[in-house]
């Protein structure tokens, strides 16, 4: 996947950096939350090569990329303001959202940018369990003591990393926040769970565990968000950046000790209690609910509910019965992929289903298969639902539990052993997968339904027989890419071509065309040739953390510009003063379609041949 070319398709089709709010992204999809949801372009997103497809649920607008969307936010935050602040830019909420989409917001930003910690540390524990299980290893050995520790610790002070999450969701001071989650574990408190006659300041308080715990830290971190706007308004300036953190830790973590901390572990308990006593009357219903359900509820958002739920089960009985019927779902969509992959007479189709086949299998990850290949196909996806509820009826009546919190896959089944009846774990697996590909191979699919995608709205056609000498942009001296203080630059992951250190403050054209990218903070500019050749100039790096400050663009997008026309003014000598390097890379972006030969070196002037982009054979230029 070209990356850089997928994050502006991406940025483009949504509305533009403009109509962004805030950005996040889970294990296979970039969650954007948009001011003007009008404004996104579901066909011509869905056309960008990289993108599976799109989805709108919980007011988020979802563009679904597969195993590569950590590689594409990236690229993104490469050529825009997006994906600062750990993952999300986030302003004022909107006011037209009902409470259940702030819910499912709510959740998404607290909980996405832990899932692969989780989920790593939790396939830890789930092998580590299986090896005690299977006498590989002894849970009295020291070894066992150090492994336990590497697959534990992440979930046991899960209160800390929420801190910083729920910090930045709600707009407070994360180092604070993850204060008060440390005193919430820390070992001397820890000591005094169980207690009794435990006082503060003569209040009788009754201690309850902190560890693993989702409810507390996420309510005080809320409720901290409006004293620090308070205190800081309210407070001198002289004083207010130390004591208003002063002031709000020795009162929100008594408030958590005598008030919140007690009422979130009666209900903790009482959702821990009613999944258990339904699990209890009728475990097989609730198997075949979640285990048909899942991957609806996955494409619409709202699985996200479930996460909190799950993790207040695993601290408060140390496993997971909602996880076991997941299994079946994921492997049963696997399943179905997998019956495409044997029956498909195209060869395009059988390519598709290969990959997504292994992806769902091996890691869990389905959305190739719902997205690309079975939801389009129609009753692929329904097989997958039937083998998904038969599969997780018969695990859920054999007592599975999760003994950690993972990714339903055939490498994280582990997590399922010992805890039930296996026999039945075994018999739900096979159940959900051979459902689910049979049918699929017996009644088979319209294989038409899923085709190559249409041409982007955006693309245009280019001339392959036209090569595009690309000027110098900028006075300076010519460096290797490689050179770059930046490794997506100095890797070629942005493109390819060279970059210029440079001297002075203008950046000119290097060609006849097209601003296809102007972006608002001055410091990027994106054309295109004639032939097609589309290049990014990026000025220094890492400075579109200035937002704007030392630069004036002085082009817009859609504008035609010709060879030396001023595109952007910079303070140079500011800019370094402000730390950032003004190195600019050059890089053709498309550069599977174009080719970069004949560079310059040494000192150089705007205007000057900085190399030729060749064209390839056939050459097709996308944005």
């Amino acid at each position: 996947m070209d990356y850089s070319n997928t994050a502006a398709g991406v940025l483009k089709g949504v509305g533009g950096e403009e109509n962004v709010q805030s950005l996040v992204h889970c294990m296979t999809r970039l969650r954007f939350v948009l001011k003007d949801e009008s404004k996104a372009d579901d066909q011509a997103l869905r056309a960008v090569p990289g993108v599976i497809t799109t989805a709108r649920a919980g007011g988020q607008y979802q563009v679904v990329i597969g195993n590569d969307v950590p590689e594409v936010y990236a690229a993104i935050g490469k050529i825009s303001a997006l994906g600062s602040s750990g993952g999300a830019v986030q302003e004022e909420p909107k006011k037209d959202k009902n409470l259940f989409n702030r819910f499912i917001e709510m959740i998404s930003a607290i909980f996405t940018p832990l899932l692969w910690a989780l989920a790593g540390t939790g396939l830890l524990k789930a092998f580590l369990a299986a090896t005690v299980t299977f006498g590989w290893i002894s849970n009295t050995t020291s070894t066992y003591t150090i492994l336990n520790a590497l697959s534990d610790a992440f979930i046991n002070f899960l209160p800390m990393a929420l801190a910083i999450t729920a910090a930045r969701h709600f707009k407070a001071s994360e180092f604070t926040s993850f204060a008060i989650a440390g005193a919430l574990v820390y070992p001397s408190i820890v000591a005094l769970n169980g207690h009794s006659g435990i006082t503060f300041f003569g209040i009788p308080v009754v201690m309850v565990s902190y560890v693993s715990s989702v409810i507390p830290i996420v309510i005080i971190v809320w409720l901290q968000s409006f004293a620090e706007r308070y205190l800081y308004a309210k407070l001198p300036a002289a004083i207010r950046r130390f004591v208003t953190p002063m002031i709000i830790i020795l009162i929100a973590v008594p408030l958590v000790f005598l008030v919140i901390g007690p009422l979130s572990s009666v209900l903790s308990n009482g959702l821990a209690s009613g999944i258990t006593w339904v699990f209890k009357v009728a475990p097989w219903l609730g198997g075949a609910l979640l285990g048909g359900l899942w991957q609806v509820l996955v494409i619409f958002g709202l699985h996200w509910g479930f996460v909190p739920i799950m993790t207040v089960e695993y601290q408060t009985t140390g496993s997971i019965t909602l996880a076991a019927p997941l299994f079946a779902a994921v492997l049963a969509q696997a399943g179905a992929v997998a019956g495409v992959w044997v029956r498909a007479r195209k060869q395009t189709l059988k390519s598709l289903a290969a990959p997504a086949t292994l992806s769902g299998f091996l890691a869990g990850i389905t959305e190739p298969a719902i997205y690309g290949i079975n939801l389009p196909l129609k009753r692929p996806f329904a097989f997958g639902i039937v083998g998904g509820v038969l599969g997780g009826a018969i695990i859920s009546a054999g007592g599975i539990r999760s003994n950690s919190f993972v990714v339903p896959s055939l490498l994280s089944s582990p997590a399922l052993f010992g805890q039930g009846n296996m026999f039945m774990l075994g018999l739900g697996v096979l159940v959900a997968v051979v459902v689910a590909f049979v049918l699929t191979v017996v009644f088979g699919f319209d294989e038409s339904l899923v085709g190559a995608a249409a041409p982007s709205a955006g693309t245009q056609p280019t001339s392959p027989d036209i090569d595009t000498q690309v000027y110098s942009p900028v006075d300076g001296t010519v460096i290797a890419l490689s050179e770059v203080p930046d490794a997506a630059f100095a890797s070629g992951q942005l493109g390819q071509g060279l970059a210029v250190q440079p001297r002075g403050g203008a950046v000119y054209a290097p060609f006849d065309g097209e601003v296809i990218a102007a972006f608002p903070t001055g410091h990027a500019v994106g054309l295109r040739s004639a032939s097609g050749t589309e290049v990014l100039i990026h000025i220094g790096i890492d400075t579109v953390k200035l937002n704007g400050k030392h630069f004036e663009l002085m082009v817009q997008k859609g504008q035609h510009v010709t060879l030396g026309q001023l595109l952007v003014e910079f303070d140079a000598e500011a800019i370094s003063a402000a730390g950032f390097a003004l190195v600019t890379p050059v890089v053709v972006t498309n550069s599977k379609s174009f080719t970069v030969a004949q560079p310059a070196s040494g000192p150089i002037a705007h205007g000057d041949n900085l190399y030729l982009a060749v064209a390839a054979e056939p050459a097709t230029a996308s944005v």
